[in-house]
């Protein structure tokens, strides 16, 4: 089945070059059938980069997926033109009295940025603690991680003193878990990050259950036991070019970074990348979208209280 996004979306045409059945809203509305609403809090600089990243995961999966994209309400964003935001993002105001089966909260390039320093950080705490009672299962990635774990469990920002860059082999802890339901035993994903989550605090001040690590990278997903709160600390949204483009950005603001592991063929930057997370990353969002999202989730999003619903699952 489809993703479903507004018409003029510039994903539309984007995805439908790769073979991708992306669903405009106008062909969408005739179907009776009732989507999966899931929102994306897009705090990615590129974001019309970062909204085909990801509609591109979400797309891989039976379901019809309705996707709203959110934004901080009046944050400006430099690398986006002002009108795309106006015609394909919703305020929080607007969307804070309604539901959503999942919420999708990216990263940022906010690792060495302390938390009261974060200008909409108010903001973020808001649309965190909302979505307890307002979203079936959330998930965040990257920064988001890191925010998510200060807000609801109150862990310190912790911060590695080289960038984490590159693309790295983790392994599965749990063979049953249904979030990697089909992982092989091993298997690589990016991350590009100063953020750091120590597995140690995790197990000691959360009841989170870790799911997969990397001797290199660390603590890469965990989750609550009841299914609503999913962390990634990594990237498996990247393109192949992700990690290049932001080797070279640093590069030529003379910020001497680190060359990405595991990345460029015989570590050369002249080398073209091969992505070796794809098909990882469509089965994560779409075992999330399953056994976290659909198969929890309210036929009726107009219940309220959707903390309460299915504790026992």
């Amino acid at each position: 089945m489809p993703i479903r996004v507004p018409d003029e979306l510039p994903a539309v045409n984007f995805l439908r070059n790769e073979n991708i059945f992306v669903m405009t809203s106008t062909r969408a509305n005739i179907q009776d059938i009732r989507p999966l609403k899931v929102l994306l809090l897009n705090l990615m600089p590129k974001k019309i980069e970062t909204e085909n990243q990801f509609i591109r995961l979400l797309s891989n999966s039976p379901l019809q997926i309705d996707i709203q994209l959110l934004r901080i309400n009046n944050h400006q964003c430099k690398n986006t033109p002002a009108e795309h935001l106006d015609n394909f993002y919703c305020d929080f105001e607007s969307i804070k009295d309604q539901n959503f089966d999942g919420l999708i909260v990216t990263g940022a390039p906010l690792g060495l940025v302390k938390f009261e320093d974060v200008t909409y950080w108010q903001e973020i705490e808001k649309i965190i603690n909302w979505a307890k009672c307002h979203v079936t299962s959330t998930l965040f990635v990257c920064w988001a991680v890191q925010a998510a774990l200060n807000i609801l469990y109150n862990l310190p920002k912790y911060t590695r003193t080289i960038k984490l860059s590159g693309v790295y082999s983790h392994t599965i802890l749990d063979p049953f878990a249904l979030l990697t339901r089909g992982f092989d035993e091993s298997f690589w994903a990016p991350h590009s990050r100063f953020a750091d989550f120590p597995e140690s605090a995790i197990r000691e001040h959360t009841d989170l259950d870790i799911l997969a690590s990397s001797e290199e990278a660390g603590v890469y997903l965990f989750a609550s036991k009841d299914k609503r709160l999913v962390f990634v600390t990594g990237h498996p949204e990247y393109d192949v070019g992700t990690l290049a483009a932001e080797y070279q950005r640093d590069q030529i603001a003379g910020l001497a970074p680190v060359l990405p592991a595991n990345y460029f063929p015989n570590n050369d930057p002249e080398n073209k990348p091969v992505a070796t997370w794809r098909s990882h990353g469509h089965l994560l969002f779409s075992n999330w979208l399953n056994y976290y999202v659909y198969q929890i989730t309210p036929y009726d999003l107009s219940i309220k209280d959707l903390i309460l619903m299915n504790s026992d699952n």
